[in-house]
């Protein structure tokens, strides 16, 4: 590793230790029962979660303008990831400070989380798309991206919104080196899966157009949101929802408009 290598990593945990410190206030306004997370959630699917207890989420979620400040890929009890106190490991996810780690479910059961599911995933490509990001737990979180996202914390006028993405499009490139959404982004692009393609037209007359793939490193949590080729799945309503079953109280807002 070269010097210059050395001093990014030592900038970048510095960074990483002061960005990752706790915020108050935040507190989940609609979090789904995490018993009917773990009912409804498949391995290949995509848990978005909103995580605004830190800075840096903060600043990811400013940036990219969107509640989704962190991206993890459900692998599911068939990847064998091993257990902790007692729990499976079924979330493969790229964290700050740790690399890239196998977590619990219950690691985001007080957290807004939103269940991301890629339609029409052959078995054979969903189990490339989970072995490729089982196989590279143990691979370090990119510094580089801190230190990039530093600026954001620095006084300094709005961002405008077409530099905004690419100022999370950082990090050092390297193959052992990932980030929450580049890590998953590579994983569906090992198997040609698309998340969120450029459209480029090809020819002005008959308007025909191409899908490019973008590069991962392009990609953030609020593209699997909104990416046309993933299905959001609500718990809540997956497991059976009948609205004549809920029992209002008297005083809140809802029964005073039909009161």
């Amino acid at each position: 590793m070269s010097a210059t290598i050395k001093l990014l990593d030592w900038v970048g945990e510095l960074v990483a230790r002061y960005v990752s410190k706790p915020t108050s206030g935040y507190e989940p306004y609609a979090a789904a029962r995490p018993e009917l997370v773990a009912m409804v959630i498949r391995p290949g699917d995509v848990l978005l979660v909103e995580g605004a207890r830190s800075k840096i989420n903060s600043a990811i979620r400013y940036l990219t303008q969107s509640s989704w400040s962190h991206a993890c890929l459900y692998v599911g009890l068939g990847a064998n990831l091993g257990t902790r106190d007692g729990e499976p490991l079924v979330l493969v996810e790229a964290e700050l400070g740790k690399g890239v780690i196998a977590s619990p479910l219950s690691k985001f059961d007080t957290f807004n989380t939103r269940i991301c599911r890629p339609v029409g995933l052959t078995p054979e490509d969903r189990n490339t798309v989970i072995r490729y990001a089982a196989e590279r737990i143990g691979y370090d979180y990119d510094l580089k991206n801190i230190i990039d996202l530093m600026r954001y914390f620095l006084p300094q006028p709005p961002v405008p919104a077409r530099w905004r993405r690419r100022m999370i499009a950082l990090g050092s490139g390297e193959p052992t080196r990932a980030i929450c959404s580049s890590l998953i982004a590579q994983a569906f692009e090992s198997v040609g899966y698309p998340i969120l393609p450029e459209v480029r037209r090809v020819d002005a007359e008959s308007r025909r157009e191409i899908l490019h793939i973008r590069h991962h490193s392009l990609y953030t949590p609020r593209d699997f949101d909104i990416s046309p080729y993933f299905a959001v799945v609500k718990p809540t309503i997956e497991t059976g929802f009948d609205y004549k079953q809920m029992m209002w109280d008297k005083g809140s807002p809802e029964s005073a408009k039909t009161g």
